[in-house]
């Protein structure tokens, strides 16, 4: 019987043949990545994986090689549900069959109440409507493919410290209006196969163990009909409605422990085998949706198309935003130019996207300045100078191109020893197994080898690339377990003895801990970690843990170089070219699950090295690479400011296109970027007080807020410029009508390109509730938008169409969404800040409704 074959299985007779031991395995996952199997009865394992930007498969290290794709900021940037639609169906679910993968656990749609969450780039918006489109055509395309979707973070996981405890409290409005409102669009148009809950509490209680959200809002409110998994107690989580456990390590739901509920009458067989059906109706979408998947061998795979690539490019392009350009040096025209200055610590980094779960091992990645160069290849004249300007980096860089084995290849060479037994600390000298690891950033997880014992030691072994000349050079070691770092057989650094506690590693590493070694002249150093999965001792906190699930090691470093040194090569080279382009911003280190940001300024001395390079060279391009807001405080002095967010493997290449003119620009900010921290809606209630994180901005979330107090942003909501001109004309109503529980109105405008280059343009259409009303609304809410590509000269009329969400509050009072008798006000533009029409209708008769 081949697993697919479980696609015709009648599932409610199998859930009666369950014993109360399989039914219990069924609804607890087996690992990280895959459910239970129940060979008797025929039901598969299917296997979920990581994530929002990609599909990185069951391994952390040395994963299989994928395509990583423009950040869920970027996505949402585009405005382009049918672009999100296409990367779903020709980019993500192919990519998850090569991973032999069911389901995957994307997309996430929480609301970005402040840019300092860790997280921030993994959600699309601060917008609840732009979210929420957004991810119903991401999980369209994905689950047209044949493949599951899960989206997350259900709901109010809006930052990262103290994820797993805090309490969210929200306000029936907000929570309603504002966060569950992407969630309830991705239901109401694309019906996602599952469900992960968020870590959090939200007004008091898990939600995974939430029935008012998991049960009345979501099953009985939505007719939610998927499977919702997530973690946290037995017979809470149960009876609220989760249906699976995942990940199934260091689980609650043992057979032991909800044996004994079921003993004890805190749970019942048949709330068991509830749990059991809804994760069997996944399992069997996963055989009908991508049988290939359950019938294939399992193995992971890497391939990439021409086709593939070239849609990446092109995403990753249209995601773009052009911020500035008053002098209209963009775009570069190499014809007229003899010398470019590419400048800055992210030109030449490896900068695919942000931490945690996001990250994956690239098939290809093309750097801000390779893009550069291989732009202008058919413009050899052209000279490209390079200087890093500022060092940037939260922790030192990654030695993956730095380290070499004996035999020549990028990397080292790790041996696995076991101990004497589970207890002891001492390695065996023969390895149980020897890899070649191509990365100096080892998040082991459970990805050690099975023969190993409990407590085992990991040892690495690789040469330094050689120098040209004596430097000194800085190492920083990094430890979820304990290491020792060894430079030709000298101790350099000793994280093993006692370490200081970090949040590296999901929160289970060290702090990184730093020494300098003189490296000679084309001397090959030979360096030597080794590393125990077993915790030294810290200051306040004398365990030594066993790392059983998330061991892990990292080995940076880099030359020491003096930050006025760096500074004075860039400011040379700027002064010497015709144009500079200068490439700064945050990373994956700054910007990462599992802890959140503590400033929106750039790191180190970048703003420095931004304003002496316009002070040297007034043909400066600024190029900012960060998953969320920065604060720019050099943007009035800079003529040209491209945000590129986090673009994946085809960055250098989208960069270029837009430098170079061939993408002309249409992004648009998918959220506000501020003048000041101070500015931000969440300023002085974000962080977790005592357990409670108070939502106290309420409803005025990102541009609402802007609005509504009237302050000026650096950059507004829905801001994105373009090489072309557009006009706005002709906004017409029609078609309005109104019954019991549906309201539909025609929005017509007229968009010309106005200059004399091909371009897109996105109008944004905003509603204003009854001024009338006796409650408090935000002054705008984007209800619309439609992206039209117009030659110079055409013009085009754009259509949306505005329904009951459009006009719709929720009445706490009641518990209903209600719609009020009165004038509401049309304004349409191209950015929050920028309407320049507007127009208005009347409802006569308001109505409530419920349900989606």
């Amino acid at each position: 019987m081949a697993p697919s074959d479980f696609a015709r299985a009648n599932v409610p007779e199998i859930v009666d043949q369950l014993t109360t031991d399989e039914s219990i395995q069924l609804i607890a996952g087996v690992g990280f990545w895959k459910t239970h199997a129940v060979e008797r009865l025929g039901i598969p394992a299917i296997k979920v994986s990581d994530g929002p930007n990609g599909i990185r498969g069951n391994h952390f290290v040395m994963g299989t090689p994928a395509k990583c794709l423009p950040s869920a900021t970027a996505l949402g940037a585009t405005f382009d549900p049918k672009l999100i639609y296409e990367v779903g169906l020709k980019l993500l679910a192919p990519e998850a069959k090569l991973r032999a993968a069911s389901v995957i656990l994307a997309p996430t749609c929480n609301i970005q109440r402040s840019p300092l969450g860790g997280r921030s780039f993994e959600s699309f918006s601060e917008d609840p409507y732009l979210s929420g489109m957004i991810a119903a055509s991401y999980v369209n395309g994905v689950q047209v493919g044949g493949i599951g979707t899960t989206i997350k973070h259900f709901v109010g996981n809006d930052k990262e410290e103290d994820r797993n405890a805090y309490d969210s409290i929200i306000s029936e409005r907000a929570l309603r209006e504002v966060y569950l409102m992407p969630f309830m669009l991705a239901q109401k148009y694309a019906n996602p196969w599952s469900i992960m809950t968020a870590y959090n509490r939200v007004n008091g209680t898990h939600v995974s163990e939430n029935p008012e959200i998991l049960q009345k809002i979501l099953r009985e409110e939505w007719k939610y009909e998927g499977m919702v998994f997530g973690v946290y107690s037995v017979d809470l989580s149960i009876k609220a409605g989760l249906d699976l456990e995942m990940p199934g390590t260091n689980k609650w739901r043992s057979l032991d422990l909800v044996n004994r509920s079921i003993q004890s009458r805190k749970l019942t067989h048949r709330v068991i085998k509830q749990r059991a059906h809804k994760v069997l109706e996944l399992v069997q979408k996963c055989a009908n949706g991508a049988p290939e998947v359950l019938d294939g061998d399992g193995e992971e795979r890497t391939l990439e198309s021409d086709a593939d690539k070239d849609l990446m490019r092109r995403v990753a392009a249209q995601s773009i935003v052009l911020l500035k350009n008053e002098t209209g040096l963009l775009p570069l025209r190499p014809q007229n130019l003899k010398k470019i200055a590419v400048v800055g610590p992210n030109a030449k980094a490896i900068v695919l996207s942000g931490g945690g779960s996001a990250a994956l091992k690239a098939s290809y990645f093309v750097s801000p300045y390779q893009g550069i160069v291989d732009a202008l290849a058919a413009n050899p004249d052209v000279e490209v100078t390079y200087s890093e300007g500022a060092r940037a980096f939260l922790t030192s860089p990654s030695l993956d191109y730095e380290l070499f084995t004996e035999d020549g290849k990028h990397g080292w060479t790790g041996s696995w020893h076991p101990h004497l037994d589970d207890d002891s600390m001492t390695p065996l000298d023969e390895p149980v197994k020897v890899d070649h690891l191509d990365e100096t950033r080892i998040f082991i997880s459970t990805s050690a080898p099975s023969a190993l014992t409990r407590r085992w030691t990991l040892k690495l072994r690789g040469q330094l690339r050689p120098r040209d000349k004596d430097t000194p050079f800085e190492f920083g070691l990094i430890s979820a377990g304990r290491a020792k770092l060894y430079v030709d057989g000298e101790l350099l650094i000793d994280n093993w003895t006692r370490q200081r506690r970090g949040d590296a590693f999901f929160g289970s590493g060290s702090e990184e801990e730093r020494g300098v070694f003189n490296l000679k002249a084309g001397v090959k150093h030979n360096i030597y970690v080794e590393f125990c999965n077993v915790r030294a001792p810290a200051d306040g906190d004398e365990d030594e843990t066993v790392m059983d699930s998330n061991p892990g090691i990292r080995l940076g470093g880099s030359e020491l170089v003096g930050s006025d040194e760096l500074l004075a090569e860039a400011v040379a080279l700027a002064k010497e070219a015709d144009a500079v382009i200068a490439v700064v911003g945050l990373n994956g280190d700054w910007e990462t699950e599992g802890n959140d940001r503590t400033t929106l300024a750039l790191p180190g001395r970048t703003d420095e090295l931004v304003e002496k390079l316009v002070a040297a060279n007034a043909k400066t391009v600024v190029v900012t690479e960060a998953g969320s807001s920065i604060l720019m405080p050099w943007a009035d002095k800079v003529s040209s400011i491209v945000h590129s967010w986090y673009l994946g493997n085809a960055t250098g290449s989208a960069i270029a296109d837009v430098l170079f003119g061939q993408q002309n620009p249409s992004g648009k900010l998918s959220l506000t970027f501020p003048n000041a921290e101070e500015h931000v809606p969440s300023f002085g209630h974000f962080h977790s007080e005592n357990g409670k994180v108070r939502y106290a901005e309420d409803l005025y979330v990102g541009y609402k807020h802007y609005q509504h107090r009237k302050i000026k942003p650096l950059f507004a909501f829905g801001h994105g410029l373009s090489y072309t001109t557009f006009r706005f004309s002709d906004l017409k109503l029609s078609n309005q009508s109104v019954s019991a529980d549906q309201f539909n109105l025609a929005v017509s405008l007229r968009i010309e390109n106005t200059g004399s280059i091909a371009g897109s343009e996105i109008a944004q259409l905003y509603i204003t509730l009854p001024t009338t009303s006796a409650l408090t609304h935000p002054p705008l809410q984007l209800k619309g938008f439609a992206k039209v590509n117009l030659e110079p000269g055409a013009g085009q009329v754009v259509e949306i169409q505005l329904d009951k969400y459009a006009v719709s509050y929720w009445d706490d009072r009641f518990s209903t969404w209600a719609v009020e008798k009165g004038e509401y006000l049309i304004r349409a533009g191209p950015a929050s800040d920028q309407l320049p029409l507007s127009a208005s209708f009347v409802i006569d008769k308001g109505f409530e409704w419920r349900g989606i």
